[in-house]
């Protein structure tokens, strides 16, 4: 088989979205990516019909169609980090740009509070303005107001996707996505396009975002989530864990203050944890020069406001809702805004 029929396959294999446990189960029964998709088209797999063997041509169409483009492992573009864990994934769905250097992972729960929105935001601009990748899912809560943060700083955010790369879940947080990926950012899947965000396809991005970062960062998390799970497939890919403490008897707290107890390093303020990174990462570089909007804006003038924008208003301006316009409204009130009648008036207004 030559290289482009064995990357053929390895493509097919890719579209069928499988779990990736269950990918590897199947590749240790039959072999090569080759052998599992010959089986597949003689409906030799329990469970999967052989309609599901798309042919290579084919996927190349969708994955044209989508405006995505492949990453294989062992390609020269593939994230060294990512590709020296235990499992990376053997196909990524690329929407913009991978950053080469390894990034910072910040993570935490849907249910965010607006201490932790506020934490994640900030936690997200000082990333970006020290010139580090921040990595993330697209969630609501701590995911979304980490890349609002990077915005703001003007960074680069990878966003990992739970389902295809033609599909944004939640769908409020299309607007934000594609500004990650205008100001040189990127999202990325292991899943085909056309792939819903089924609950089961979450857990296993978190070995993604851990696997794209040198740190991971826990805002805010329960017992159990996501976030946890980042963290312990992070500290098994020998990545640092921070965790940001919080009430013992907050629920949203109680994941962090229990990685706390087991070991994770705590931090507090913006500064703290630049500090604390600068051990791992090394020296804060220079931020990138401000990437123009569409309209020729810089991105920092998005959150420049007339007198009178309502909430609302800045809230569709940025393509950001929930506990993400919340940790916003912090930032606002930080820089001396304020609220009258649901409306922001700006300093000297």
């Amino acid at each position: 088989m030559t290289a482009a029929q064995t990357r053929g396959e390895r493509l097919a294999l890719a579209f069928l979205g499988l779990h990736p446990d269950r990918k590897r189960k199947l590749l240790d029964r039959f072999g090569t990516p080759g052998d599992l998709m010959a089986a597949v088209r003689r409906g030799r797999v329990e469970g999967i019909g052989s309609e599901a063997a798309i042919p290579a041509e084919q996927c190349r169409e969708a994955i044209g169609a989508c405006g995505c483009r492949v990453m294989m492992l062992g390609d020269p573009d593939y994230p060294g980090a990512l590709a020296g864990i235990e499992d990376p994934p053997d196909v990524l769905f690329v929407v913009g740009s991978v950053p080469l250097e390894v990034g910072v992972g910040v993570v935490g729960t849907r249910r965010s509070t607006r201490y932790g929105t506020r934490i994640a935001t900030a936690y997200g601009e000082a990333i970006a303005r020290a010139g580090w990748p921040l990595v993330s899912g697209l969630a609501r809560g701590v995911d979304a107001a980490a890349h609002l943060g990077t915005v703001a700083g003007n960074g680069i955010g990878v966003a990992v996707l739970g389902s295809g790369p033609d599909i944004t879940y939640p769908r409020e947080h299309r607007p934000l996505r594609d500004r990650l990926v205008e100001m040189g950012g990127a999202a990325i899947t292991e899943y085909p396009p056309g792939t819903p965000p089924h609950g089961w396809r979450f857990p296993p991005r978190n070995r993604i975002i851990s696997g794209l970062s040198a740190a991971v960062v826990v805002v805010e998390a329960a017992v159990t989530g996501g976030a946890l799970v980042t963290a312990a497939r992070g500290l098994e890919q020998g990545r640092v864990v921070f965790a940001v403490p919080g009430d013992i008897d907050r629920e949203a707290s109680a994941g962090c203050n229990r990685l706390i107890r087991d070991g994770a390093v705590p931090v507090f303020e913006a500064a703290d944890l630049m500090e604390a990174l600068s051990l791992v990462m090394g020296p804060p570089r220079s931020p990138p020069e401000p990437v123009p909007t569409p309209d020729g804006e810089s991105p920092e003038s998005d959150l420049v406001l007339s007198e009178g924008t309502t909430v609302e208003a800045l809230g569709r301006r940025l393509g950001v809702a929930g506990s993400a316009l919340v940790a916003l409204i912090g930032r606002l009130e930080a820089h001396g805004a304020i609220r009258r009648d649901g409306e922001w008036l700006l300093p000297g207004h």
